[in-house]
C-alpha cells in the first residue's frame, strides 16, 4: 500500500502564494524582511508559454484551454537551497523573487520569511477573494416559485 502523505504539500502552498502575488508584491515584502543574500543562476529567468487544460464541469474530459505566458527561473543559495518559481506573465523579477523566498523558505530563515512574506500574501489574497465573493454575491437573484390556488 502506498503511502499517501504528500511530503511537499507546504512548499506547494508557498509557491502557489507566491505565483499568485501581485506584480512586484513579494519582492517588496522580501526586501522589507531582509537583505537579499548572494545565491548563482542554475536557470535564468526566461519567458515562454505553457498549454492551459481545464475539464467540463471540472470533472469531465480534459480539453485544451488556450496557452498562457509564464516566465520561470531557477536559483542556488550559497549554502546549497534551491528554489524555484514559475510566475504567470512576463515579470523576470517577480520571479527572481518567488526563486529566491522558496530558496530561502528552506532554510533557517523560513520561519521569519512565513511571517513576513508568506502571511501577509495569504491575508491580501483572502481579502481578495472575500471582496471578488461579495461583489458576485451582490448581483445574486433569487428566483422563486409562486404557487398558484388552483393545484
Amino acid at each position: 500500500m502506498e503511502d499517501t502523505i504528500d511530503t511537499n504539500a507546504e512548499r506547494k502552498c508557498w509557491m502557489g502564494l507566491l505565483a499568485k502575488a501581485p506584480e512586484g508584491r513579494a519582492a517588496a515584502l522580501l526586501d522589507a524582511a531582509l537583505t537579499r543574500p548572494g545565491f548563482t543562476w542554475l536557470r535564468a529567468p526566461e519567458i515562454g508559454s505553457v498549454m492551459v487544460r481545464g475539464r467540463a464541469g471540472g470533472t469531465g474530459a480534459p480539453f485544451n484551454l488556450g496557452e498562457m505566458t509564464v516566465t520561470r527561473c531557477a536559483l542556488k543559495l550559497s549554502g546549497g537551497a534551491v528554489g524555484h518559481a514559475y510566475i504567470q506573465g512576463r515579470r523576470k523579477a517577480c520571479a527572481e523573487a518567488a526563486a529566491l523566498i522558496d530558496a530561502l523558505m528552506q532554510t533557517h530563515a523560513g520561519a521569519d520569511l512565513r511571517a513576513s512574506v508568506l502571511e501577509p500574501l495569504a491575508a491580501e489574497q483572502a481579502a481578495a477573494k472575500q471582496a471578488r465573493a461579495a461583489k458576485a454575491a451582490a448581483t445574486k437573484v433569487d428566483f422563486f416559485t409562486m404557487v398558484r390556488g388552483e393545484d
